[in-house]
């Protein structure tokens, strides 16, 4: 293709164009270079007036700043990353999406990677995490926590476990009161006259599953009841629906009048086998009541009872922590238990007095 005549701006095919610096842009700005940078390094020092006139100058050039290269030269890539075991459970895209929100009002951003239970995947993610020089990790993956937080604190990490802890006060940790929540769901079946109650738990491998099967047991020993079934659902549906076809066939013991589920995702499952495969109601014939509150709990199609993880809380707790860790690495770990929330919907019969909780 022939070349067009001086002055023509379109390009020619297979021309390079040469990307736009940040010295070009001082330079139609007006300023220093090093205004430039600081004018997109969040909590810079910069006067209003120069960071305009810098983005104006970005804009007109169709600038966009190398972050890679100026973590590079700074040392600081601005990265947190988050280890997540599976996301089917959908208390985990609503923690993604507020965390990376967050992280990002304070100019930080999330890197996701997906784990499993394998030394392997340990070792290639810990070399990404410094590849990618992250600055922080947030571990909320159940068979990932313990071995991927130790290597990470070898390297000089710092780790924050959401949505669980190790057990020890080695790590920082940010969780609900997992106990406690347990237990008031325990006596409000209770009070609600059910003497046949069942719990399908969480994986009692993990801290949140022992936690609330724990806090549930407690809960009804409190009221001199004993529960007919305790089964772990292994946090699956298709477990949990298993577990509910067997409770409630009669071979093993009492049909339930009430089954405590220990997260909303296993519950869903609980409440398709209870409906439209065995064709009994809810709570007419039987109470089902779960734990986290994910969005799709108050649907009408759903409609569950449940005990609310405060998320926003859980996810702000975190990011403010991981910030202040990086900024004094030093700082001791400590344990960080947030109440949660009892919203009572449609699939559990309430006492028939007027109920309030006491703590």
């Amino acid at each position: 293709m022939a070349a067009g005549p001086p002055g023509n701006d379109e390009p020619d095919e297979g021309r390079v164009v040469s990307k736009i610096t940040s010295a070009e842009v001082a330079r139609v700005a007006g300023v220093s270079q090093s205004a430039v940078s600081r004018a997109y390094t969040p909590g810079a020092s910069v006067s209003p007036d120069t960071a305009e006139k810098v983005h104006e100058a970005a804009r007109r050039l169709g600038y966009r700043p190398n972050a890679l290269a100026r973590s590079l030269i700074t040392g600081r890539s601005r990265i947190i990353a988050l280890v997540v075991g599976y996301f089917e459970n959908q208390f985990y895209p609503s923690a993604l999406e507020l965390m990376s929100y967050e992280l990002k009002k304070k100019g930080y951003h999330l890197l996701v990677f997906m784990a499993s239970n394998d030394d392997a995947e340990t070792e290639r993610i810990v070399a990404d995490l410094l590849d990618y020089q992250v600055e922080g990790l947030i571990a909320a993956s159940v068979a990932m926590s313990v071995q991927l937080a130790s290597r990470c604190r070898a390297e000089g990490i710092p780790v924050i476990l959401f949505n669980r802890h190790q057990g020890d006060d080695g790590l920082t940790s940010v969780t609900s009161d997992n106990v406690d929540g347990a237990r008031r769901i325990a006596r409000f079946l209770v009070e609600g006259g059910h003497r046949r109650i069942a719990q399908i738990s969480g994986w009692r491998g993990s801290s949140t599953g022992s936690e609330r099967d724990r806090g549930f047991r407690f809960g009804l020993a409190e009221s001199g009841v004993e529960p007919i079934h305790c089964v772990d659902g292994k946090y699956s549906r298709e477990v949990a629906s298993q577990v509910a076809r067997d409770m409630f066939s009669g071979s093993g013991g009492p049909v339930p009048d009430a089954v405590f589920v220990g997260n909303d995702h296993m519950a869903f499952a609980v409440m398709d086998v209870i409906r439209h495969e065995l064709g009994l109601r809810i709570p007419e014939d039987v109470s089902v009541v779960g734990f986290d509150d994910v969005p799709i709990a108050a649907w009408p199609s759903f409609n569950l009872t449940t005990m609310r993880q405060p998320l926003g809380r859980l996810v702000e707790k975190t990011v403010s922590r991981m910030l202040e860790t990086i900024a004094e690495p030093d700082k001791p770990p400590i344990q960080i238990r947030i109440p949660c929330e009892f919203k009572i919907r449609g699939t559990a019969r309430p006492p028939q007095a007027e109920w309030t909780e006491e703590r």
